[in-house]
């Protein structure tokens, strides 16, 4: 028991006297305390004493793509915990190779009757993909909000981090190490993020280092969002003579590492890598990858807060709540050789 204290203590920031107190319900504790050690004990996956126990104000869906990049645990983990705090109960829905599609794990949780759904990197940020998907959910009545990726075509909250303004900061970052030779490597084009991470590269190229679209064109290389994706994209740039590599995800990132490695190339010696989302654990690379920190939590949360607007009866606007990215600087980037 003193184990377990000690756990839902150091989730919930309180003292473990706090804990017992909450646990034994004993009165004297704020009412925002109680609800953390409660969302605590959700987190950590311990029961609830039954006389906590609050009835689900329902369920709620998370759809992902995947949970092979470390950043789609950390969007359901964030939003999980608020939703929970809120007193729903979140269903995770993850997309895998093979098995179910977004529109039939959607059809599944609305048969399930959830309240509404969060997307995180869905058909809505695929240029190509028919948006009318998204619509007949709500004519379903079933409230939505969408992270990671824009459409103009879908009436709904949208949360994203600013693509563009993250590649200024790689860019400016390089520059003033003396880069000049700059390489982009990102996902399929047809994706919102990516094409506003190429607008975002283009524009700092030419006002940071004079580089017309077409010169800084062709140091853009698109692959897949994984570590053998970026390892190809990189070793191409690599054999166009780039001296750092910027990618659209902390995957590619270390594919690009070991790209530069296969070459010899030291990093950051000769090739400077930078990252994209600054995952769990990316810290803790050889070496610590410099990368643009995607702001999880705050984004997070927006989309819950957001999408229980909309339960609640008032919508909020067709509109994007955008966030500001963080460049953080760690061992990948150096001097230009």
């Amino acid at each position: 028991m003193t184990a377990r204290l000690a756990d839902i203590a150091a989730q919930a920031g309180v003292s473990e006297a706090t804990v017992s107190r909450v646990l034994n319900g004993k009165q004297g504790v704020a009412a925002a305390t109680r609800e953390s050690v409660l969302a605590a004990l959700d987190v950590l996956g311990y029961e609830r004493p039954v006389r906590l126990r609050q009835r689900s104000a329902g369920l709620v869906g998370l759809i992902t793509p995947e949970l092979e990049n470390p950043i789609f645990p950390a969007f359901a983990q964030v939003i999980a915990q608020a939703l929970t705090r809120q007193g729903y109960t979140p269903v995770l829905a993850t997309q895998t190779p093979g098995g179910s599609t977004e529109d039939e794990l959607t059809e599944m949780l609305v048969d399930r009757g959830v309240a509404g759904i969060i997307f995180v990197s869905g058909l809505h940020a695929d240029t190509t993909a028919d948006m009318q998907r998204y619509e007949r959910l709500r004519g379903q009545g079933v409230p939505f909000v969408l992270i990671n990726g824009f459409s103009a075509k879908v009436r709904a909250p949208f949360v994203s981090p600013d693509d563009r303004a993250a590649m200024r900061l790689a860019v400016t970052h390089l520059g003033a190490l003396g880069h000049r030779r700059i390489g982009l490597a990102l996902g399929p084009g047809r994706f919102v993020p990516v094409q506003r991470k190429t607008e975002g590269f283009l524009r700092a190229m030419e006002e940071q280092l004079g580089l017309s679209t077409d010169e800084a064109g062709r140091f853009v290389e698109h692959s897949l969002y994984t570590l053998e994706g970026g390892q190809a994209a990189a070793t191409a740039l690599l054999e166009r003579g780039v001296t750092a590599v910027v990618c659209a995800s902390d995957m590619m990132a270390l594919g690009a590492i070991r790209a530069a490695r296969q070459r010899g190339s030291e990093v950051p010696g000769d090739v400077s890598v930078i990252g994209f989302d600054d995952s769990p654990l990316i810290a803790f690379t050889d070496p610590p990858l410099t990368t643009i920190r995607q702001p999880v939590p705050a984004m997070g949360q927006a989309a819950v807060r957001a999408l229980l607007e909309e339960i609640g009866g008032t919508p909020a606007p067709h509109s994007e709540f955008v966030f500001l990215p963080e460049l953080v600087v760690r061992g990948s980037t150096a001097s230009a050789p």
